[in-house]
């Protein structure tokens, strides 16, 4: 397959599949938004609560779309998620955004999370970039704000975890069941870190590019092993790291997210140390690959036991940050892993009856119809994004 070949194949992929689905199948023409959970067999749920991220999400993924393709309903959807996401999930008494909503809008989870203020930054700042609007701009800029206000360590470094809906301690800071219930975690600070370089593109402030810079080092310094090249998960408030889990997926996404933002920040020595870290994370990354294409979910070091199941998430990830190690390095081994991962999407995640993506396929090779097709962690932020990536890389 030629690189045009690849890029006409998810560009179409995008426009043909996944946004007509969330476009007539996954909005809730009853009370707006989307609805909060669409089930593997195309069940719909239309009293299911509503998360924050998926709508900030759906929110970044149509402004961005229509960026790249004008269509019309691409910016009305942008526009009309980006009304419902203020107007239900931010908190106007306390500030930032309610964890999660009923479906008619009410909070009915008000603590805030740092994951989902991260999305709301990035959905807004996206929304602001491509249309212009203040408001967007201004709430992206009041988000920021108050994530330095609150969750920022002044004293240690790092960012918080979760608090309640009034800004204090909360004792379950995880961001779901599986996660170790600690302070400070790769993943909230890597999509910290993903927002405020979106953030920076609109509004390049001399305070923002502190943080940034920041956040930058922190990867280097804390959450990379240098030596390996995998990424340390879970940090208490002292950066005590706990080990135990290498998730595949998370280290070929930060190979190409610490890139982008330190290219976006445009400081030169800092861009300098992410280059040379960069095949350090991927070939990591890339011991989970297997050898039909896909990228296995995760390795538990503590007992050796491997998680084969190959979510959505993790094969776009791999797609994308497989292609940019090629485009950067030069490897062509990360472009035909690249093209082989993108050939096991095509064959065994993308539901050609139904629309979108499976939730995965299972270690025995069947499809998990148990996982959501829409939902509070199925959205259309990845595999969109990997399309998009993909399709303006020129």
């Amino acid at each position: 397959m030629t690189t045009t070949e690849f890029q006409t194949s998810v560009l179409n992929e995008l426009k043909e599949n996944i946004l007509p689905y969330w476009m007539t199948k996954a909005k809730d023409r009853q009370n707006g938004g989307f609805l909060g959970r669409i089930a593997g067999d195309e069940t719909h749920y239309p009293n299911a609560p509503k998360g924050a991220f998926l709508h900030a999400r759906i929110l970044w993924t149509f402004s961005a779309a229509y960026s790249l393709i004008p269509n019309p309903q691409y910016l009305e959807i942008a526009n009309e998620t980006q009304v419902y996401l203020l107007s239900h999930f931010k908190d106007d008494t306390y500030k930032g955004f309610y964890w999660l909503i009923d479906s008619n809008g009410l909070p009915i989870d008000a603590k805030k999370q740092m994951y989902a203020q991260g999305f709301a930054m990035y959905g807004l700042s996206e929304h602001a970039r491509i249309t212009g609007n203040q408001e967007s701009l201004d709430q992206a800029k009041e988000l920021y704000h108050l994530i330095e206000e609150k969750s920022f360590d002044k004293h240690k470094n790092g960012y918080f975890e979760a608090f309640t809906r009034d800004w204090h301690e909360i004792p379950d800071m995880r961001l779901s069941l599986k996660d170790a219930n600690e302070k400070k975690t790769m993943n909230t600070h890597l999509h910290i870190l993903e927002a405020y370089a979106n953030l920076f593109r609109v509004w390049p402030s001399e305070m923002l590019s502190q943080s940034l810079s920041n956040l930058i080092a922190l990867f280097l310094d804390k959450f990379i092993n240098p030596e390996t090249g995998h990424l340390q998960l879970f940090f208490d408030e002292d950066w005590d790291k706990k080990e135990g889990i290498i998730s595949y997926g998370h280290e070929i996404e930060t190979s190409w997210l610490l890139h982008e933002a330190a290219v976006v920040l445009g400081d030169k020595s800092l861009l300098k140390r992410v280059e040379a870290m960069v095949p350090k994370i991927v070939d990591a990354a890339r011991e989970g690959l297997l050898p039909d294409g896909s990228l296995l979910y995760e390795l538990d070091t503590t007992n050796g036991h491997i998680d084969a199941e190959r979510h959505w998430w993790v094969q776009t990830e791999a797609v994308v940050g497989l292609w940019k190690a090629y485009r950067l390095l030069g490897a062509d081994t990360y472009k035909q892993e690249a093209l082989a991962c993108w050939q096991y999407i095509q064959q065994h995640l993308i539901d050609r009856e139904h629309g979108e993506w499976f939730w995965s396929i299972n270690a025995d090779g069947t499809v998990n119809r148990n996982g959501d097709k829409a939902g509070f962690w199925k959205c259309p932020y990845h595999n969109s994004r990997m399309c998009m990536e993909i399709a303006q890389d020129i």
